[in-house]
Parts: structure tokens; C-alpha cells; sequence
């Protein structure tokens, strides 16, 4: 099994997380809080409140484990194609595989990243919806004092199966989006380059920031009820389940509540996707 992919797919998702962590703090709180009014209201009583640091909550314990979950989706991704068409990354040009098969590869991956994502991703929303400041005298010291404390916490009041939450949201989101992310992702770089070449850095970067946009339209709704199962333990809130979540958050603030985020999600979709792809196309480049 080829171990570049997985490396490739480690650093990139490293750079896209850096790059959009901010972004996705913000949508991790229009999600789960209705104290916003808007964008503009979260990021303002964000930097008002916590200052700068207040975007990057959360964000240390994503890039020592959610890059590395990245690296899952890439690699499985792409060694799934190897087992599908017998063709290798560098191949693939010359032999492109159908979009049936990259649908394919792409849901084991989203399926795959889903698994090892779930408890990662839990501690890092209950992280970013933490608006306490990091330091304030003679306040309250914030519920978790850092991602090793709020899993220990989370174990503790919660049992094993409270770092699970959200879990099924999380992988009915990622399995099919990550299919339909990989091949927006080839049919647009195939539209923009000659057969059997490589596609331009420009075609990655457009390509790889339009894979993005798309795949966040199809999943956002699922990460809407994904985010707030997750946040239900905290608040004391029970779901029976996905549909129950679903049922109640249409009922009480109707459907446009599973477009909450969808804005910002977009525009930190495309410079994350486009980074994101950029490096890993550059590095398996390098390396072959």
C-alpha cells in the first residue's frame, strides 16, 4: 500500500486547517448558538469578547489529530482507486479512472475519515463554543482548560459513548459529500486540461476551491444536526437521535435553521479546498 498519499494528505490538511479554523469557529457557534445575528455579529462579539485567540479555539488539538484524519480520507482515497482501476496516482492522467469509481474511493475515504474523525471532532466543537476568555480575573475559569481536559471531562460525565456523539451525522455527511468532493474535484480539473497532461496549479487551486463549495452545499444541513447532537451533553439535552434532532430544531426555528453556517462555509471552503489540493497534487509531484 503506498504510504505518500497518507503523508501528502497529513501536510495539506494541515495547511487548509490553518487556514480555515477561524471561519469554522464561527460557523461552529451561528450552528449551535442563537445569540448571532449574523456573520458579522459572531466575529465582532467573537473579537470583542476573546479577542484574536477566540478564532483558534480548539484548533491545536485538530492539527495534531484532524490532519491526520485527512490523511485518512487522501490515502483511502487514493488506495482505493489503486484497488478499483490498478492504476497509481501518477497514472491516473494517462488512464483517467471513470467518476463511478472516484465516487466509490471517495465514500470509502469519507466513510473511513468519519470513524477515526468522530471523538476529534466532538472535543473541537465544545472547544470553539466555549466564549469564555482564556484569562479573566475574578471570572469563572472556563468549563475545559485545554482538549486533553475537555475529552477527560467529556469521558467522565458523559461515558465512553459521549465522545461518540453526533457520530451517525458525521458519517451520513461525510460518506456521500466526500464521493461527490473528489469528483467535482476531477471533472472540473478534466474540463480545464488536455487529455493525458497535468493540470495547471491555477486548474488545481479553482477546481480543488469549487470541490470545496459543492461539497459543503450537499453537507451542511447534516452538519448542522451533526454540531448540535454533539453540544446536546453539554447543554443537558437529550436527542433520541438524528431524527429526533431534526424534528426539533425544524419545529422550533424552522428550515432554514439547516442552512445556518452555509455562508461561511463556502467562503472558507474554496481557499481551504484549493490549499488543500494544491499541496497534496505539489507534494506527490515532488516525491514521484
Amino acid at each position: 500500500m503506498p504510504v505518500e498519499e497518507f503523508v501528502a494528505g497529513w501536510i495539506s490538511g494541515a495547511l487548509g486547517l490553518v487556514l480555515g479554523h477561524p471561519f469554522d469557529t464561527v460557523k461552529v457557534r451561528l450552528q449551535t448558538q442563537s445569540t448571532y445575528r449574523g456573520i458579522i455579529d459572531c466575529m465582532v462579539k467573537t473579537y470583542r469578547h476573546e479577542s484574536i485567540l477566540g478564532f483558534f479555539k480548539g484548533m491545536s488539538f485538530p492539527i495534531a489529530s484532524i490532519a491526520v484524519v485527512n490523511s485518512v480520507l487522501f490515502g483511502v482515497y487514493s488506495n482505493a482507486l489503486l484497488a478499483l482501476t490498478a492504476t497509481s496516482h501518477h497514472e491516473r492522467r494517462l488512464q483517467p479512472p471513470s467518476y463511478t469509481h472516484v465516487f466509490i474511493a471517495g465514500c470509502t475515504g469519507g466513510f473511513l475519515q468519519a470513524y477515526c474523525l468522530a471523538p476529534f471532532d466532538l472535543i473541537k466543537v465544545r472547544l470553539q463554543n466555549q466564549t469564555e476568555p482564556r484569562a479573566r480575573q475574578g471570572g469563572p475559569p472556563p468549563r475545559y482548560r485545554g482538549p486533553v481536559h475537555c475529552a477527560a471531562s467529556i469521558f467522565q460525565e458523559e461515558g465512553p459513548r459521549g465522545l461518540f456523539r453526533g457520530a451517525w451525522a458525521l458519517t451520513l455527511r461525510d460518506t456521500p459529500t466526500l464521493g461527490i468532493y473528489f469528483v467535482s474535484y476531477e471533472w472540473l480539473c478534466r474540463q480545464a486540461t488536455p487529455g493525458g497532461q497535468n493540470p495547471s496549479s491555477t486548474t488545481v487551486l479553482v477546481a480543488g476551491g469549487f470541490a470545496g463549495i459543492t461539497s459543503w452545499v450537499t453537507a451542511t444541513p447534516l452538519d448542522v444536526i451533526k454540531s448540535r447532537m454533539q453540544m446536546a451533553g453539554l447543554e443537558q439535552r437529550e436527542y433520541q437521535g438524528l431524527l429526533d434532532c431534526m424534528v426539533s430544531s425544524a419545529r422550533q426555528e424552522g428550515l432554514g435553521v439547516f442552512f445556518r453556517g452555509l455562508t461561511i462555509n463556502s467562503a472558507r471552503a474554496f481557499p481551504v479546498n484549493a490549499v488543500t489540493f494544491l499541496s497534496y497534487e505539489y507534494l506527490l509531484h515532488l516525491w514521484g
